[in-house]
């Protein structure tokens, strides 16, 4: 009889190797050419990244990641190697992988190391608790490519999200609750998710649904009155109409409303990355506090805690049984 072996490959967005310019060039060229993320016609898009965005965009950007790098290295990075570090502890029976849709550790050697090792069942965790096709759908499409080249594939499962589970909602209310009692309870508790095209959700996308049901559970779970909750959507890009209300022009008016003290959490990131802490815990901690605002506080993302790695285990285990 078959001896069953179990991995587990977690899958985040990925980051830049270093602060700098050409590190930030090569990842955002990789980045911005998935069609899942950019669906503009290639002879249209293509000199528009490779001849103006590119070249414009990464010196802003490397400097950006400059004011949140951490001593061991991009923060998205830090964070997740402690939780696959943390996840191996409690799944000893499986051998877990990390990876990068962009950038490494890369999709191909996770899944080289993977099947390497012979396992028979494979559970793909991306760290993304609300489904988007931009983010989970275009992690399996690159699963489904590179597995093309194998004769032998394990049994595979593959968790869509987890926007409404039980230990994801509990691990929120507990960092509300930590920070409500740390700083007081706010006017406002703004709930920023990143945004997609609006058009993406007219073709399909239930990305808004999901952070919509991510709300609304932890809204009850926190027996919040919805009046003193907010959801806004972060990180525009290009031209197109996306999610709103914008998380930026939200808080620019909040002030002129008499709402001087928000604390904002970002539930869609699994680590802190760039998008938290930079855009959200820096500019529009600014943005706010410049319109009149008086007391900001930025609720971090659950990253290796102890809870949201026991909700990993949890996801896992149940795709095992």
């Amino acid at each position: 009889m078959r001896q069953e072996r179990y991995g587990v490959l977690m899958v985040n967005l990925g980051t830049p190797e270093a602060p700098t310019s050409q590190a930030v060039k090569r990842y955002l060229a990789e980045f911005l050419s998935d069609r899942r993320v950019v669906d503009t016609p290639r002879i249209l898009w293509w000199p528009l990244l490779r001849g103006v965005i590119l070249p414009l965009r990464s010196p802003r950007v490397a400097k950006l990641y400059k004011s949140i790098w951490m001593e061991q290295g991009s923060p998205l990075m830090v964070f997740c190697r402690r939780q696959q570090a943390a996840l191996a502890a409690v799944l000893p029976d499986a051998q877990v992988e990390l990876a990068m849709s962009y950038g490494s550790p890369s999709l191909p050697a996770a899944l080289e190391r993977l099947l390497g090792a012979g396992i028979t069942k494979l559970v793909i965790l991306p760290l993304y608790p609300q489904y988007s096709s931009s983010t989970s759908a275009s992690i399996w499409d690159a699963v489904a490519r590179i597995l093309a080249g194998y004769r032998s594939l394990p049994s595979i499962s593959f968790i869509r999200d987890y926007a409404e589970h039980p230990a994801y909602i509990a691990a929120l209310a507990q960092s509300v609750r930590r920070s409500f009692a740390e700083h007081g309870e706010p006017d406002r508790l703004v709930i920023s998710f990143h945004g997609i095209p609006v058009r993406y959700a007219r073709e399909g996308d239930d990305y808004p649904l999901r952070c919509e049901d991510t709300r609304s559970a932890l809204v009850a779970a926190l027996d919040l009155p919805p009046e003193k909750v907010m959801m806004t959507f972060q990180s525009r890009f290009g031209r197109d109409p996306w999610l709103s209300p914008a998380t930026d022009l939200t808080l620019k008016g909040l002030p002129a409303q008499g709402i001087k003290h928000i604390q904002l959490i970002c539930p869609g990131f699994s680590s802190d990355c760039l998008e938290t802490l930079e855009e959200i815990k820096q500019q529009n901690r600014e943005i706010f506090t410049h319109a009149g605002g008086e007391t900001f506080h930025y609720i971090p993302a659950l990253n290796d805690e102890p809870v949201h790695i026991d909700l990993f285990r949890q996801l896992v285990s149940e795709q095992l049984r």
